[in-house]
């Protein structure tokens, strides 16, 4: 006979698991014992739930096997909530593991006991409470099993407390050899024969092309065919960004360069897309007809209704309409290239802007300088974000870090944590605003203790800037947005981190490469000139995208 929680522990690692990251309380306590004894599983210890969230979620997205966390009930479980939304909309495979009172017989009445099986319900894939300890190994199997498949997202297990110390002589289900189905031979046909009759197709590649071997089938479709490609925010790095064929990332809703490239188009193929992100592209009767290319069929909107889908493994699909299509000497990109050309003249102007505060597009400018093609950048969320959308090139896949889906704040300090854990030997960067940045502040600590390499960019304009940009951009007055912060350098300090503050935009690149090349945590305050986001983004891109 297994004590239940040792079942747990050894289930999890027959998933092959490596870290369980998170805050336990008196009701994991079963749980903790168990993973103190694991040769397998390394526990970090956070200071707060939701980085440990974020944390095993980016732990999802970069290795595509389910990053697990844990709290206790009740408040621990509730400091899940964003973290769960984060990975559920965000397409990352993460377990969450949650502890409870006992459910047989209690003496506590109802004492911090909160439905959370029910609070999950509508934040996850698929959430129980364990019962009984013969249970466990099919439920944390399921739970793997649909957390990990297309599209990937948040799964949640309740251990209560006298479920956890049961014996029990279940033992853990291994996992069975499952490859997904491929897209049927007549619908890649269909797509190949549209995709050559087409005057001016384009490629729009979404999050759900964010997958192993995706990115190289792609790479060889374009290099076949020619074909050019723009991505989504959560596409970004899918295909290498510095192809000629790259026509710009879909950062703004509307009215941007890259939308009068898609706009060009009389055929799209469109690669993964994810109706979480904001759409790059609406369709109309009598405009542009719509490839589909998914793992899964189509959800039908009024702006969204494709007239082919190629449903399947979307890496296989994509090779086997590589392997059939005839490149056509009719394409013509002309008019798409154009609107490229003047995007990269645009922004071109703007980057060698050396005020100080440091200008936006001059900062994104000397980071992507500053960071080697497999360098992983991890924003936060804020106007800023914009900026390395449109303006820095990914290199290669889940190099740019940005939730496009939840976009929460207070998430890019864990995902550099768990991005450097991941990938301890490339250049780590969080990119975080300053009112970001504090909402997990306390991670800094946890840092410095895991002894991670990595460089925190903190962007201070002492406000919530996005919030501010859209409230000028809607004609309100400046109002209610404004704060003050700590010294950040002595804040990093106190934590046992390196702190340093820009005061010129002459002293941001030695710095930037001091910090990227010196282990330990480095964080930079870097203050920012968000002045002209509103003339910019809202005005100017629109025009002179207008004109193209």
């Amino acid at each position: 006979m297994t004590k239940a929680s040792d079942l747990f522990i050894a289930c999890l690692e027959e998933e092959g698991v490596e870290y369980i990251f998170g805050v336990p309380g008196e009701e994991n306590l079963d749980f903790l014992d168990s993973l103190s004894r694991s040769t397998k599983i390394k526990l970090i210890l956070t200071r707060h739930e939701q980085g440990a969230g974020f944390m095993a979620a980016t732990y999802g997205r970069h290795t595509g096997k389910a990053g697990v966390c844990v709290a206790t009930l009740g408040p621990g479980a509730t400091n899940f909530v964003t973290a769960a939304a984060y990975a559920q909309l965000g397409g990352m495979p993460m377990m969450m593991v949650t502890g409870q009172k006992p459910i047989k017989s209690s003496k506590q009445g109802r004492f911090q006991i909160l439905d959370v099986v029910a609070m999950m319900g509508p934040l996850t894939k698929y959430t129980h409470q364990l019962a009984s300890a013969d249970n466990i190994p099919s439920r944390i199997r399921e739970a793997f099993r649909l957390g990990q498949e297309e599209k990937p997202g948040a799964v949640h297990l309740e251990f209560p407390e006298d479920i956890a110390h049961e014996q029990t002589d279940s033992t853990p289900i291994p996992r069975s050899n499952a490859r997904r189905p491929i897209a049927d031979e007549k619908s890649i046909r269909a797509a190949a024969k549209r995709i050559e009759k087409a005057k001016s197709p384009i490629l729009v590649i979404g999050a759900g092309a964010n997958r192993t071997m995706t990115s190289r089938m792609l790479a060889q479709f374009i290099e076949k065919t020619g074909i050019p490609f723009v991505s989504t925010q959560l596409g970004k790095g899918v295909v290498d960004e510095l192809s000629p064929k790259f026509l710009g990332c879909a950062a703004l809703s509307a009215g941007d360069f890259v939308h009068r490239a898609i706009g060009a188009a009389d055929l799209i193929i469109n690669v993964g897309h994810d109706v979480i992100e904001k759409p790059p592209f609406f369709m109309q009767k009598g405009g542009a007809e719509v490839i589909h290319i998914n793992f899964r069929s189509a959800e039908v909107d009024p702006v969204y209704f494709p007239q082919y889908e190629v449903i399947g493994d979307i890496g296989n699909s994509i090779w086997q309409i590589k392997e059939d299509i005839l490149p056509q000497a009719g394409w013509d990109f002309s008019k798409m290239m154009k609107a490229r050309a003047a995007e990269v003249a645009h922004t071109a102007k703007q980057i060698g802007d050396m005020r100080f505060p440091i200008y936006p597009q001059h900062l994104v400018d000397q980071i992507r300088k500053a960071m080697p093609a497999d360098g992983i950048i991890c924003l936060d969320n804020g106007v800023y974000k914009i900026w390395f959308a449109r303006n820095y090139p990914a290199r290669m896949t889940n190099t740019v870090l940005l939730d496009n889906a939840l976009a929460t704040m207070g998430a890019g300090l864990p995902s550099a944590m768990a991005s450097s854990m991941v990938y301890p030997d490339r250049k780590v960067m969080a990119i975080c605003g300053d009112g970001g940045f504090m909402m997990n502040s306390q991670e800094m600590e946890t840092a410095v203790r895991l002894k991670l390499n990595i460089t925190v960019l903190i962007l201070n304009d002492n406000s919530y800037g996005m919030i501010r940009w859209k409230q000028a951009n809607m004609g309100f007055k400046d109002w209610g947005l404004t704060y003050g912060n700590p010294d950040f350098v002595k804040y990093a300090e106190s934590y046992g981190a390196n702190g340093y503050r820009v005061g010129s935009a002459a002293e941001l690149p030695a710095l930037l490469e001091k910090c990227l090349n010196t282990p330990g945590v480095n964080l930079i305050e870097v203050p920012v000139d968000y002045s002209d986001n509103d003339p910019i983004l809202n005005k100017q891109i629109k025009e002179l995208s207008a004109a193209v």
